[in-house]
């Protein structure tokens, strides 16, 4: 009897030797708990795949949550069957008339070896059902309209067509935790997604300034959370009160010098947040010459003040890139509404680009900067952003 099931294949995991199936096991569990609105699914999880059985339910409402596992490089919904060769060409012959397609090419992987046909023969048969049973299909072995897939194992056969490619990557959470620098602009929810998309389960830091910045920034913080919950179900947010300090820092230290002292305060304070929660990382989504504090230079002194590895995955990305890819995840249509962060609340006419060390170290010993890191450290505001789950159909 033909089962409705999809294949999920993993790609970069099969790197990954003695280690793959810790890799597979993680991404199975992520696979199950993005699908967990769906009732009754199966799952049976093994080192050259992962097996989803539909069991009535609705395979383009499961593949809409299933492209969002990070770990994942494509799957395929495929038909169960009896491994005999006439239900293989029976399946295959109606694969080939349901796609609509003119060519075709037989794929046939025999992993049961005590299968009696060989895969070219199999192959050869579902050509000759097809090209019988369907005047003017044509086999094409370069690029054919339908690769027609089958594989032969001993608990049965499953053929598939098209495969629909995943975000690849690794299962989240494999790589450990950080610690995400989240404004509400373009590029730090795509550094994030890009960092999900490695392995690595993010923590999010906000710095907030009311009352110079509106409480409509924290709103659209959440919903750029709940955007990035595709692909990480529950997300941690830290909103630091950066009031004060960042008053101070304009005071003492001027225009030119206000948003590389403010990023190094930033810098101290988020890595007192990750080595209090286990952080192994921080992240933002700074791009090299984009703004003042993003030039080699700036990073560099900024840096200095950081304890912790410093991941910037939009680095090498040119502005137009970065927004295709927010607009693909859907991040770009919140990310521009007109409400500004903490790093745009004072007019800057003339940052420094090549700010010097000594001058900031000066600048840094003229007030008590620590007790105010402190007290932006105590005061921090925790919140869980979860996934808002929808009715699965």
């Amino acid at each position: 009897m033909a089962t409705d099931m999809i294949i999920v294949f993993f790609g970069e995991l099969s790197t990954k030797g003695k280690n793959i199936m810790d890799f597979i096991r993680l991404l199975g569990k992520n696979i199950r708990s993005t699908l967990k609105a769906f009732p009754g699914l199966g799952y049976e999880i093994k080192k050259d795949h992962i097996y989803i059985l539909l069991n009535g339910n609705p395979y383009d409402e499961v593949a809409k949550k299933l492209v969002k596992v990070p770990g994942l490089l494509s799957f395929s919904l495929a038909k169960a069957i009896d491994s005999e060769l006439e239900a293989i060409k029976e399946e295959s012959l109606r694969l080939y008339r349901q796609s609509g397609a003119k060519t075709f090419k037989a794929d046939c992987r025999r992993i049961d070896k005590a299968f009696p046909t060989r895969s070219d023969e199999v192959n050869r048969a579902i050509g000759g059902k097809i090209l019988f049973a369907c005047p003017g299909s044509k086999v094409d072995v370069h690029h054919p309209d339908l690769m027609i897939h089958v594989m032969i194992r001993k608990e049965g056969a499953y053929v598939y067509g098209i495969k629909e490619k995943g975000l690849g990557g690794y299962p989240l959470g494999i790589a450990g935790k950080g610690l995400m620098l989240i404004s509400g602009g373009i590029d730090s929810p795509v550094a994030a997604f890009l960092m999900m998309k490695r392995g690595v389960k993010l923590e999010m830091i906000h710095f907030a300034a009311p009352p110079y910045t509106s409480e409509k920034v924290i709103d659209k913080i959440h919903d750029l959370l709940h955007v990035l919950n595709d692909f990480q179900e529950d997300i941690k947010l830290y909103v630091v009160p950066f009031t004060e300090l960042e008053k101070k820092i304009y005071d003492v230290a001027g225009p030119s010098y206000c948003v590389t002292i403010m990023r190094r305060m930033m810098m101290r304070i988020a890595c007192s947040i990750a080595y209090k929660h286990n952080d192994l990382v921080l992240a933002s989504g700074e791009s090299i010459g984009q703004v003042a504090s993003q030039t080699l230079y700036s990073i560099k002194v900024i840096e200095e003040a950081c304890t912790l590895p410093m991941m910037r995955p939009v680095c090498t990305y040119d502005k137009n890139e970065i927004i295709e890819l927010a607009k693909k995840i859907g991040t770009y249509d919140i990310s521009i509404r007109p409400y500004e962060d903490c790093c745009t609340i004072f007019a800057l006419k003339d940052p420094v680009t090549h700010p010097d060390m000594e001058k900031v170290k000066a600048i840094e010993e003229s007030f008590d900067y620590m007790a105010m890191v402190r007290d932006c450290v105590r005061n921090v505001k925790v919140e869980h952003i979860l996934r808002e789950e929808e009715e699965a159909f």
